[in-house]
Formats: structure tokens, sequence, C-alpha cells
């Protein structure tokens, strides 16, 4: 799997997913902070990659379809902090490892996940 991770998660969090064998990079990477969401998803679909984010603009269907993408993940934690997303971030993997995300949107949070499968 492929990731891009958004500028509003920490990048330990790319970090965390290279440890893992995963090809991850952020926003920062690219230097496309403060780049319209447009442009990131964009982006995102020429290079395959699942968006990983906490911007809740991305769960808007009718902005940004999932049906051609990779995946998109919004978290949506009860808390920002740092370490919480990190330690969160074990959970997310066995998540994505079990779910097929691509075509997908995915908001997920500490209790449930929900899915939107494209149409």
């Amino acid at each position: 799997m492929k990731f891009k991770v958004d500028e509003n998660l920490p990048v330990e969090v790319a970090e965390f997913l290279r440890t893992r064998g995963f090809d991850a990079q952020t926003v920062y990477d690219e230097n496309l902070i403060g780049a319209e969401d447009a442009s990131i998803f964009m982006v995102c679909q020429s290079e395959e990659r699942i968006i990983l984010t906490m911007d809740l603009d991305f769960a808007d269907l009718q902005r940004y379809p999932p049906v051609d993408t990779a995946g998109i993940v919004v978290l949506r934690l009860n808390q920002q902090r740092r370490d919480y997303i990190l330690a969160f971030m074990p959970r997310l993997i066995r998540l994505l490892e079990t779910e097929h995300v691509a075509g997908s949107l995915c908001i997920v949070d500490e209790i449930r996940t929900r899915i939107r499968k494209a149409r």
C-alpha cells in the first residue's frame, strides 16, 4: 500500500508506516504544504496513494469521489495529540490490512469504521 500523509497529521505517521514496509510520503515531501485539497486529491490519484488525513473535507463524496482512488482514510479521533495519533496507528494498520479500501472512503474513529464503497 502507498500512502500520502496530510499535513494535519504528524510526520511520524509516515515514518511509522515506512518502518512497517509501506510506501508513505507526506505532503511536506512534495512541497504540497498549504495546497488546495483538490490538488492533493489529484496528486494522490496520479500516484495511486491512499490519502490519510484528519480533514473532513475529503469526506465530501461530491467533491472527492473515491471511485478512481487508492482510497481515502479520514481519521476522526477524540484527541489530536501526536502521541495519541501514533498510538492509534497499529489499529489502523490492522484495519487496512483486512479491508479493501481502494475506491472507498473510510472514516475511522476509536470505536468504529465506516466504509463507503464507490458506486
